[in-house]
């Protein structure tokens, strides 16, 4: 069977699938799923053009690793055909462990347990069907292979990942200020002492791209209709968890319902293969389907929820330099438990309360090593002349609460 396959993508044209483990692993039902995962959650509810999905993504990040091999090769940096493959891999099955809508369910479904850790578990079961570079395609994930550099192409603060989701997110939102120079990032890239480096011709870029991804954050990722959406998601899962826990007969998937049913855990699932097999059963139509069917509850506090949600009268949300009051939050529920005819205590599911962080660039954890032509390494923080790239920045932190119009 002809495995060298040609995807058409929006962004970046014709992409070749150039190795048949590749094709292997797009083929398998777990990473099919992808089709069925939104990239950028409820965002579609502010920018309708926001209904791609974690496949495309996926797909987009391959072809920019294999961009990226390239590049460093014409460098002099040897990566045989077997690295080749396995970071292909790496970077493919990098987010495939993410549940419905993304990072807003991020800790819902299984309380307290990353994507990260989920796609680890999906990896180690691919390993019987795509072999060793498979195996290997795991070690660099884990940041375990000897070449350290190949786990920073996955997984860092300059790695293929944040390139494709920036430039994708960007051209489906229509929110040009995530445009960035992606090719001129990729062929700036270097490798020095097994560390991911970008040449001093790169820097202007590198500090765009920085900058985008700030902007990107607020106007998008953290827009506030988009919080408030996903607020509204979340207590709608809550509000079903509870009455699933008090033994209602509500609509749901048998896989939506096994995790509404009982609490797991990241534990439970490397421990019972049939809960990893129910968390890949589940997609958006699973949560979709409940919450159409869940607005002709009995449960009026359920049935109301899910109705906001489908005909988008999302919940007002005030934007805090601090963190609002308990005196604020009484009068708020005391308000919306009258208005709506409920008691206190549920009116916690109609009004919430949080933060949200937003960090340009630190090197606390992992830097941006900028290369010089005489061969010295300076990190980003020192290298840029950019307000607000600093090594030591903190996040940016608002607060806000959300409540019924």
């Amino acid at each position: 069977m002809n495995k060298k396959k040609i995807i058409n993508d929006p962004i970046y044209g014709f992409i070749s699938i150039q190795h048949d483990v590749l094709f292997d692993c797009i083929e398998q039902p777990e990473f099919q799923r992808l089709r069925r995962i939104k990239q950028l959650g409820l965002a579609h509810l502010v920018y309708p053009g926001a209904l791609h999905t974690r496949f495309q993504h996926a797909i987009g990040a391959m072809h920019l690793m294999s961009t990226a091999i390239e590049s460093l090769r014409s460098k002099g940096v040897e990566i045989d055909q077997v690295e080749e493959e396995a970071v292909l891999l790496a970077i493919l099955l990098h987010d495939i462990g993410h549940g419905p809508f993304s990072h807003s369910l991020e800790h819902s479904i299984l309380p307290h347990v990353n994507h990260e850790a989920i796609s680890l578990l999906i990896m180690e079961r691919l390993v019987p069907r795509l072999g060793a570079s498979m195996e290997i395609a795991i070690q660099i994930f884990k940041g375990e292979y000897k070449k350290h550099f190949l786990h920073q192409l996955v997984s860092s603060q300059l790695d293929m990942d944040r390139l494709d989701y920036l430039r994708r997110d960007s051209f489906y939102t229509g929110v040009s200020e995530g445009t960035i120079g992606l090719e001129r990032i990729i062929q700036m890239l270097n490798v020095k002492d097994d560390e991911l480096v970008v040449d001093e011709k790169g820097v202007y870029s590198i500090e765009k791209f920085i900058m985008s991804r700030r902007f990107m954050y607020w106007q998008v990722y953290l827009h506030k209709t988009s919080l408030a959406a996903d607020q509204l998601l979340l207590s709608i899962l809550n509000r079903a968890r509870k009455l699933f826990h008090d033994g209602a007969d509500l609509f749901a998937t048998p896989s939506l319902a096994y995790f509404l049913k009982k609490d797991r855990n990241l534990a439970d699932m490397q421990n019972n293969k049939e809960v990893l097999e129910h968390f890949i059963a589940l997609d958006d139509n699973d949560i979709v389907s409940a919450i159409k069917v869940w607005q002709g509850s009995s449960d009026q506090i359920l049935a109301r929820q899910c109705t906001m949600l489908m005909h988008r009268k999302l919940p007002k949300v005030e934007i805090l330099k601090t963190p609002v009051s308990e005196d604020k939050l009484t009068e708020i529920r005391a308000a919306v438990s009258k208005k709506l005819d409920i008691a206190i205590q549920d009116s916690k599911y109609f009004v919430y309360a949080g933060n949200m962080a937003n960090m340009t660039y630190s090197s606390e954890h992992e830097q941006i090593q900028i290369l010089y032509k005489n061969g010295v390494l300076s990190d980003l923080a020192t290298a840029t002349e950019t307000y607000g790239v600093s090594g030591q920045d903190s996040p940016t932190i608002k607060y806000f609460v959300c409540y019924p119009k």
